[in-house]
């Protein structure tokens, strides 16, 4: 393997790899607005949820790597501590990578990117119009880790408003993440899309999931199930019972697989597992 050792290899080279290696990174629109009235716009990786009670956003404004001098937007915040952050959407990324341009101080990306200010109900900086989830915030503290080009500087938000499109909501108002559609940052010049990769993990909440420590040998060390494969039959409460043994025993496809081999009953539950069938595939796996 390679290894790094950061403090030897520079701001630069450390940047490039680790915003290789870490992502998918949600992308954080942010909005503010110095005390002379003048508006930025500008996005950032280096963003996510904290807490949700109090509702707690935090981004990262690093100082320059060339200049080691501040971004626009914290030197805002530092004059009025008010931020709107703004999803980013796939319909309107071009638009933001425009924004992120490095345009003198008092420019204001709205007009140079093409987007539309939105009063803000509680809050001075402007919202995004295109953007279908805009969250008005107080900043309650920037938090510094150094003074280098490079160094993260912390702002802490609080969200105090959630402006969401009726165009991405469900019938019971929850956000469709189809419909809503967000892009994601990578390394380098590269950003990733929900759709079409989007896949949808049940989280083992309110259920004792086995683990995999409980499935049988034989299946534990199988050459063709994955580590994923052997996660999704662990987050089952339990064996199959006796009606489910009978009932997968009774299929036509199951009767081939057990005479072809171990190999080939695995690839079938390995089948069953991808399409959600995680309980009937062990069953498939328990035939003798």
């Amino acid at each position: 393997m390679l290894t790094l050792i950061p403090a030897e290899i520079g701001n630069g080279k450390t940047a490039n790899y680790l915003q290789a290696a870490i992502g998918p990174r949600p992308i954080c629109f942010a909005s503010t607005i110095n005390a002379a009235g003048e508006v930025n716009l500008s996005p950032f990786s280096f963003f996510n949820i904290f807490s949700s009670n109090p509702a707690t956003l935090v981004f990262s404004p690093s100082l320059s790597g060339r200049t080691g001098l501040k971004k626009h937007t914290l030197l805002n915040i530092e004059e009025v501590p008010e931020v709107s952050i703004n999803v980013v959407t796939f319909d309107m990324v071009h638009q933001v990578s425009l924004a992120s341009t490095d345009y003198p101080h008092g420019i204001n990306e709205f007009a140079k990117a093409g987007f539309t200010e939105t009063p803000s109900e509680a809050i001075k900086p402007p919202r995004v119009a295109e953007s279908p989830v805009q969250m008005e915030c107080i900043v309650k503290e920037v938090v510094s880790l150094g003074e280098q080009g490079g160094a993260g500087q912390l702002v802490i938000a609080e969200v105090i408003r959630v402006h969401i499109a009726d165009e991405i909501l469900t019938e019971t108002q929850r956000i469709d993440p189809l419909k809503l559609d967000l892009v994601a940052r990578l390394g380098d010049n590269w950003y990733t899309r929900g759709i079409p990769g989007m896949f949808e993990v049940i989280k083992p909440i309110g259920v004792m999931g086995m683990g995999v420590d409980a499935l049988p040998k034989e299946i534990r060390e199988s050459k063709v199930l994955t580590g994923n494969d052997l996660a999704q039959l662990a987050s089952l409460e339990h064996f199959p019972d006796e009606e489910a043994l009978v009932e997968v025993a009774g299929m036509g496809d199951v009767s081939e697989a057990i005479q072809n081999g171990t190999e080939a009953q695995h690839h079938l539950a390995q089948k069953w597992i991808a399409e959600g069938q995680a309980a009937k595939a062990f069953a498939l796996l328990m035939q003798i």
